[in-house]
């Protein structure tokens, strides 16, 4: 497969990646695990490793498996407001991890220089353009724009907004990866004409032969409209959690009446806001679990993006990344044709 034109726009990404292809699957917690993670690195994609909260012992063995079998880059996703987050920090540390990806909420000064100084490569979210200021002067390599369109924990601007907040001002600085309702080889090709470095996309890696998630959790992907796939609101200031976007189900409506609880609970004073938020993450981590890992369609988490209303089939890895490259390219000679009339249209005053 010819790509030229694909390539050329890509080159800074691949280069910063160490890819073939500069498209990052995010990590997805239960979703992006050792099968996945090798499926997309054999192919020449760069993954990303999700670490969750994963228990100290059982991450380091994971982390040594990818070590060990990986022949190519990749990236571990440390969530910084996980409890485990310090102890799987300190293990990625010691391990040749090439590079870390930060999530969660954004990364300390300290957390990026502390990954630097042990040879990481550090990637981390802007939300805005404040935040894609401080992480650059952090020291950070590499930012992800990822709009609100994007599946699971999210932020509250578009990412037509952010791509003009953002990439615009920050693209000749840093490398920058965009992610958020993409799922096509025609939107890659776009973004990379903006200026962005590569992109990153979630959903439509859930789709693949290779990703262990449950036949039912994938089938509810295939069945979703892109309007099904929601953001949960806040319902009090009182309790401050962040919105996460899942196809709406019996799930989304049992969130509904936990915040409901924890605010009642509040007010009584029978629980602390800290106590509060961690118990929203808590019902998080085992509404996806059960979704991912058992079918619960129903009452567990279906964490996708609004991009799953793009997505129609479940393809090998070798045709889905095959596919997403192909039609970039191809997008990429129809933009191209289309300039060359440009040339052709009388200048005002030429007529």
């Amino acid at each position: 497969m010819t790509t030229k034109l694909f390539d050329t726009l890509a080159q800074r990404g691949a280069e910063f990646l160490g890819v073939r292809f500069p498209i990052i699957s995010g990590g997805m917690t239960w979703v992006s695990n050792y099968a996945l993670v090798k499926a997309v690195s054999d192919h020449g994609a760069f993954p990303v490793f999700a670490g969750g909260n994963m228990p100290p012992a059982l991450f380091e063995k994971e982390v040594d498996r990818l070590v060990a079998d990986l022949r190519h880059p990749f990236a571990v996703n440390l969530i910084t407001i996980a409890p485990n987050f310090r102890a799987q920090y300190e293990i990625v540390q010691g391990k040749q991890v090439p590079f870390v990806v930060f999530a969660g909420s954004f990364p300390r000064k300290s957390d990026v220089q502390g990954m630097k100084h042990a040879g990481k490569r550090c990637m981390s979210f802007a939300s805005e353009g404040s935040i894609a200021e401080q992480q650059i002067r952090f020291g950070i390599d590499a930012l992800i724009l990822e709009g609100s369109e994007a599946g699971g924990h999210i932020g509250h601007v578009s990412l037509a907004v952010l791509l003009q907040q953002v990439l615009y001002t920050y693209r000749e600085q840093v490398p920058i990866f965009v992610a958020g309702g993409i799922a096509t080889g025609r939107m890659m090709a776009h973004v990379l004409l903006m200026g962005a470095a590569g992109v990153q996309l979630g959903t439509r890696f859930v789709m693949s032969e290779e990703c262990t998630a449950h036949p039912e959790f994938k089938q509810a992907f295939l069945r979703a409209h892109a309007r099904q796939a929601i953001a949960t609101p806040q319902y009090d200031s009182k309790l401050p959690v962040v919105a996460v976007r899942a196809i709406k189900n019996g799930g989304t409506d049992e969130f509904g009446r936990l915040q409901l609880r924890l605010l009642k609970e509040l007010e009584a004073g029978m629980l602390t806001r800290e106590q509060a938020q961690f118990e929203v993450e808590t019902f998080w981590v085992g509404a996806l679990r059960r979704a991912v890992e058992d079918g619960d369609v129903e009452g567990g988490s279906l964490m996708a993006g609004q991009s799953v209303g793009l997505i129609h089939d479940i393809l090998p890895m070798r045709d889905l990344l095959a596919t997403l490259v192909r039609d970039a390219d191809d997008e990429l000679v129809r933009v191209r044709e289309r300039l060359a009339t440009v040339g052709t249209i009388p200048a005002p005053g030429e007529q």
